[in-house]
Protein backbone atom coordinates (compact mmCIF):
# COMPACT_ATOMS: atom_id res chain seq x y z
CA UNK A 1 0.00 0.00 0.00
CA UNK A 2 1.39 3.67 -1.11
CA UNK A 3 0.42 6.13 1.43
CA UNK A 4 -0.18 9.54 0.66
CA UNK A 5 -1.11 12.88 2.19
CA UNK A 6 -5.27 11.65 1.81
CA UNK A 7 -4.85 8.24 3.24
CA UNK A 8 -7.54 8.02 5.73
CA UNK A 9 -6.56 6.36 9.34
CA UNK A 10 -7.90 3.03 8.41
CA UNK A 11 -5.93 2.58 5.34
CA UNK A 12 -2.86 3.98 7.50
CA UNK A 13 -3.45 1.79 10.22
CA UNK A 14 -3.96 -1.47 8.02
CA UNK A 15 -0.33 0.32 6.48
CA UNK A 16 1.16 -0.26 10.18
CA UNK A 17 -0.24 -3.75 10.93
CA UNK A 18 1.13 -5.10 7.70
CA UNK A 19 4.93 -3.46 8.75
CA UNK A 20 4.56 -5.43 12.18
CA UNK A 21 7.47 -6.85 13.87
CA UNK A 22 7.10 -9.76 16.34
CA UNK A 23 11.06 -9.59 17.17
CA UNK A 24 11.21 -5.55 17.62
CA UNK A 25 8.28 -6.12 20.04
CA UNK A 26 10.44 -8.26 22.79
CA UNK A 27 13.06 -5.34 22.21
CA UNK A 28 10.44 -2.48 22.91
CA UNK A 29 9.63 -4.31 26.16
CA UNK A 30 13.00 -4.23 27.75
CA UNK A 31 12.80 -0.43 27.38
CA UNK A 32 9.90 -0.28 29.68
CA UNK A 33 7.44 -0.04 26.05
CA UNK A 34 3.82 -0.91 27.11
CA UNK A 35 3.47 -3.86 24.26
CA UNK A 36 0.05 -4.41 24.76
CA UNK A 37 -1.17 -2.57 21.71
CA UNK A 38 2.06 -2.35 20.08
CA UNK A 39 2.82 -3.89 16.20
CA UNK A 40 6.55 -3.39 16.87
CA UNK A 41 7.59 -0.21 14.57
CA UNK A 42 10.35 2.33 15.83
CA UNK A 43 10.03 5.75 15.73
CA UNK A 44 12.33 6.33 12.64
CA UNK A 45 9.81 4.48 10.83
CA UNK A 46 7.09 6.35 11.92
CA UNK A 47 9.00 9.52 10.80
CA UNK A 48 9.32 8.07 7.43
CA UNK A 49 5.47 7.51 7.52
CA UNK A 50 4.97 10.81 8.80
CA UNK A 51 6.99 12.55 5.85
CA UNK A 52 4.10 10.44 3.22
CA UNK A 53 1.18 11.48 4.94
CA UNK A 54 1.74 14.86 6.51
CA UNK A 55 -0.36 16.69 8.96
CA UNK A 56 -4.31 16.18 9.22
CA UNK A 57 -5.81 16.80 12.59
CA UNK A 58 -9.10 15.17 12.11
CA UNK A 59 -7.42 11.93 10.92
CA UNK A 60 -4.93 12.56 14.06
CA UNK A 61 -7.43 11.96 15.84
CA UNK A 62 -8.95 9.07 14.47
CA UNK A 63 -5.51 7.73 14.79
CA UNK A 64 -5.21 8.33 18.15
CA UNK A 65 -8.44 6.80 18.80
CA UNK A 66 -7.77 3.21 17.12
CA UNK A 67 -5.42 2.51 20.53
CA UNK A 68 -3.02 1.48 18.39
CA UNK A 69 0.57 1.99 19.90
CA UNK A 70 1.84 3.12 16.52
CA UNK A 71 -1.35 4.30 15.59
CA UNK A 72 -0.86 7.05 18.72
CA UNK A 73 2.58 7.99 18.30
CA UNK A 74 1.89 8.84 14.48
CA UNK A 75 -1.47 11.25 15.51
CA UNK A 76 1.49 13.28 17.81
CA UNK A 77 3.54 13.11 14.96
CA UNK A 78 0.83 14.38 12.24
CA UNK A 79 -1.54 16.42 14.32
CA UNK A 80 -1.72 19.85 13.75
CA UNK A 81 -0.17 22.28 16.85
CA UNK A 82 -2.45 25.23 15.93
CA UNK A 83 -5.45 23.36 15.60
CA UNK A 84 -5.56 21.76 18.55
CA UNK A 85 -7.64 22.42 21.86
CA UNK A 86 -6.34 22.24 25.90
CA UNK A 87 -9.27 19.84 25.98
CA UNK A 88 -8.24 17.76 23.11
CA UNK A 89 -4.88 17.39 24.92
CA UNK A 90 -6.03 16.91 28.26
CA UNK A 91 -8.14 13.64 26.14
CA UNK A 92 -5.00 12.52 24.69
CA UNK A 93 -3.08 12.88 28.29
CA UNK A 94 -6.04 10.37 29.97
CA UNK A 95 -5.38 7.71 27.87
CA UNK A 96 -1.67 8.22 27.88
CA UNK A 97 -0.03 4.66 29.48
CA UNK A 98 3.41 4.35 28.12
CA UNK A 99 6.30 6.96 28.67
CA UNK A 100 6.99 6.95 24.87
CA UNK A 101 3.81 7.60 24.69
CA UNK A 102 3.75 10.49 27.01
CA UNK A 103 7.12 11.76 25.97
CA UNK A 104 5.58 12.58 22.56
CA UNK A 105 2.63 13.98 23.01
CA UNK A 106 4.34 16.65 25.60
CA UNK A 107 6.23 17.80 22.23
CA UNK A 108 2.79 18.27 20.53
CA UNK A 109 1.66 19.94 23.55
CA UNK A 110 4.66 22.57 24.08
CA UNK A 111 4.53 23.28 20.14
CA UNK A 112 0.77 23.91 20.54
CA UNK A 113 2.33 26.37 23.50
CA UNK A 114 0.03 24.52 26.37
CA UNK A 115 2.94 24.41 28.66
CA UNK A 116 1.46 27.55 30.91
CA UNK A 117 -1.71 25.53 31.41
CA UNK A 118 -1.02 22.02 31.04
CA UNK A 119 2.40 21.85 32.81
CA UNK A 120 1.00 22.94 36.52
CA UNK A 121 -2.22 21.07 36.00
CA UNK A 122 -0.61 17.60 35.14
CA UNK A 123 2.20 17.66 37.57
CA UNK A 124 -0.72 18.04 40.22
CA UNK A 125 -2.44 15.56 38.48
CA UNK A 126 -1.70 11.94 40.95
CA UNK A 127 -2.31 9.44 37.95
CA UNK A 128 1.66 8.77 37.04
CA UNK A 129 1.88 9.18 33.58
CA UNK A 130 -0.18 12.34 33.35
CA UNK A 131 2.17 13.94 35.93
CA UNK A 132 4.98 12.33 33.65
CA UNK A 133 3.35 14.55 30.74
CA UNK A 134 4.23 17.99 32.90
CA UNK A 135 7.91 17.08 33.17
CA UNK A 136 8.40 15.64 29.77
CA UNK A 137 7.04 19.14 28.69
CA UNK A 138 9.43 21.15 30.97
CA UNK A 139 12.24 18.97 29.23
CA UNK A 140 10.96 19.65 25.86
CA UNK A 141 10.58 23.46 26.48
CA UNK A 142 13.96 23.90 28.01
CA UNK A 143 15.54 22.63 24.81
CA UNK A 144 12.98 23.64 22.14
CA UNK A 145 11.63 27.06 23.05
CA UNK A 146 14.54 28.80 22.21
CA UNK A 147 12.72 32.44 22.47
CA UNK A 148 11.21 32.28 25.51
CA UNK A 149 13.05 34.28 28.39
CA UNK A 150 15.21 31.78 30.55
CA UNK A 151 13.00 33.64 33.45
CA UNK A 152 10.09 31.31 32.19
CA UNK A 153 12.22 28.26 32.76
CA UNK A 154 13.34 28.77 35.98
CA UNK A 155 10.41 29.47 36.99
CA UNK A 156 9.52 25.90 36.73
CA UNK A 157 11.85 25.11 39.46
CA UNK A 158 10.28 24.85 42.11
CA UNK A 159 7.46 22.92 40.84
CA UNK A 160 10.69 19.85 39.99
CA UNK A 161 11.80 20.32 43.86
CA UNK A 162 8.00 20.16 44.35
CA UNK A 163 7.63 16.70 43.06
CA UNK A 164 11.60 15.25 43.25
CA UNK A 165 10.47 12.84 46.07
CA UNK A 166 7.63 10.89 44.04
CA UNK A 167 9.46 7.75 43.90
CA UNK A 168 7.24 6.26 40.98
CA UNK A 169 9.65 5.30 37.99
CA UNK A 170 7.97 7.43 35.15
CA UNK A 171 7.71 10.17 37.25
CA UNK A 172 10.87 10.22 38.53
CA UNK A 173 13.00 9.50 35.86
CA UNK A 174 10.73 12.61 33.98
CA UNK A 175 11.48 15.08 36.90
CA UNK A 176 15.10 14.28 36.67
CA UNK A 177 15.48 14.61 32.95
CA UNK A 178 13.55 18.18 33.89
CA UNK A 179 15.99 19.55 35.42
CA UNK A 180 19.15 18.48 33.72
CA UNK A 181 17.71 19.62 30.60
CA UNK A 182 17.10 23.17 32.37
CA UNK A 183 20.55 23.14 33.56
CA UNK A 184 21.88 22.37 30.06
CA UNK A 185 20.20 25.22 28.30
CA UNK A 186 22.48 27.95 29.05
CA UNK A 187 24.45 29.97 31.49
CA UNK A 188 21.87 31.25 32.77
CA UNK A 189 19.72 28.57 33.63
CA UNK A 190 23.07 26.88 34.54
CA UNK A 191 23.16 28.28 38.14
CA UNK A 192 19.70 27.97 39.26
CA UNK A 193 19.61 24.13 38.34
CA UNK A 194 22.67 23.30 39.49
CA UNK A 195 22.01 24.82 43.12
CA UNK A 196 18.57 22.68 43.12
CA UNK A 197 20.52 19.70 42.16
CA UNK A 198 22.73 20.09 44.91
CA UNK A 199 20.09 20.58 47.54
CA UNK A 200 18.08 17.86 46.30
CA UNK A 201 21.30 15.54 46.57
CA UNK A 202 21.53 16.25 50.00
CA UNK A 203 17.37 15.06 50.82
CA UNK A 204 16.58 12.32 53.22
CA UNK A 205 13.72 11.29 49.96
CA UNK A 206 15.69 8.36 47.68
CA UNK A 207 13.82 9.30 44.67
CA UNK A 208 14.71 13.25 45.28
CA UNK A 209 18.70 12.35 45.93
CA UNK A 210 18.53 10.25 43.32
CA UNK A 211 17.64 12.79 40.72
CA UNK A 212 19.97 15.66 42.68
CA UNK A 213 22.46 13.38 42.46
CA UNK A 214 22.47 12.37 38.29
CA UNK A 215 21.72 15.83 37.87
CA UNK A 216 24.88 17.67 39.31
CA UNK A 217 27.02 14.70 37.75
CA UNK A 218 26.24 15.91 34.46
CA UNK A 219 25.74 19.74 35.14
CA UNK A 220 29.03 19.84 36.39
CA UNK A 221 30.63 17.68 33.46
CA UNK A 222 33.34 18.99 31.38
CA UNK A 223 31.47 18.56 28.61
CA UNK A 224 28.50 20.68 29.53
CA UNK A 225 30.69 23.16 31.16
CA UNK A 226 32.33 23.26 28.24
CA UNK A 227 29.26 24.31 25.81
CA UNK A 228 27.83 26.31 27.95
CA UNK A 229 31.21 28.41 28.25
CA UNK A 230 31.24 27.89 31.89
CA UNK A 231 34.98 26.42 31.88
CA UNK A 232 38.24 26.50 29.80
CA UNK A 233 37.63 24.55 26.57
Amino acid sequence: MSLTPSSTADEIVAHLRSLGSEDNLAGMARFGIVTDTAIGLSNVELHKITRLVKTDHRRAHELWQSGMREARILAAFTADPKALTLDEARRWADDCNSWEVVDTVADLFVTARFERDLIPEFAADEREFVRRIAFAMIATAAVHLKKEPDSALIAWLPLIERHAGDERNFVKKAVNWALRQTGKRNASCHGPALALAERLAESTNRAARWTGKDAVRELTSEKVRVRLGLTEG
